[in-house]
């Protein structure tokens, strides 16, 4: 499980935190350390080992892919330093949570709504992807960020990790990603962005 972090409840582009609706990336003057264990960014590229399934770039879904909630899309996928893989995600749900279910971050929380993006993650490749996490981030109508920052969890939306059988082509398990948006805003779905080339041109489920 998360502990509870809120990066961001600034309101401006002249807060300390540059936010991707005024043009830019996101990134926190004095946001909480992001925890040693949240994924890093690059394409599957280990070579297949006895079990694997081999994934040809073909067969991964396309940087800039616009799917609905309910699609798998299939992407690479790498987790610290030394696992590597490609990993199916399915978006069940992007609903949005009531406000009280962020009573755990205090005033931090003030102006905002909690939203629940809900997916299952199976393993394709094959490779050792044990005790990974992944992470979706919501986005407005717009389809740019929803200026807000938060990582955590809450009794409605529990953030779960890759177990020790996730080693094994057609693995999976289910979890919940925590994002928000301000009070009043909209979310209109959410993306993929943790591997090289889909930075720039993300995955994206519409709600």
């Amino acid at each position: 499980m998360k502990s509870h972090r809120i990066a961001l409840f600034a309101t401006g582009c002249a807060a300390v935190l540059l936010l991707s609706a005024c043009g830019g990336k996101e990134e926190s003057g004095n946001a909480s350390p992001a925890p040693s264990s949240a994924p890093t960014s690059a394409p599957a590229s280990s070579p297949a080992t006895s079990g694997t399934v081999p994934v040809s770039n073909a067969d991964a879904t396309a940087p800039g892919s616009e799917l609905k909630v309910g699609d798998r899309a299939v992407v690479p996928f790498k987790y610290g330093t030394d696992k590597t893989g490609t990993i199916a995600i399915t978006v069940k749900s992007i609903e949005l949570g009531a406000k009280e279910d962020l009573a755990a971050y205090g005033e931090k929380a003030k102006g905002m709504t909690p939203v629940y993006i809900r997916m299952s993650v199976e393993n394709v490749g094959g490779t050792d992807l044990t005790y990974s996490t992944v992470r979706l981030r919501a986005v407005g109508p717009d389809d740019k960020g929803t200026g807000v920052i938060i990582t955590g969890e809450t009794p409605k939306c529990q953030s779960e990790t890759a177990k020790k059988d996730f080693k094994a082509a057609g693995a999976t398990y289910e979890t919940c990603e925590l994002q928000a948006i301000r009070d009043g805003g909209e979310v209109g779905g959410a993306t993929y962005t943790d591997s090289d080339g889909y930075k720039d041109k993300p995955v994206i489920w519409k709600k």
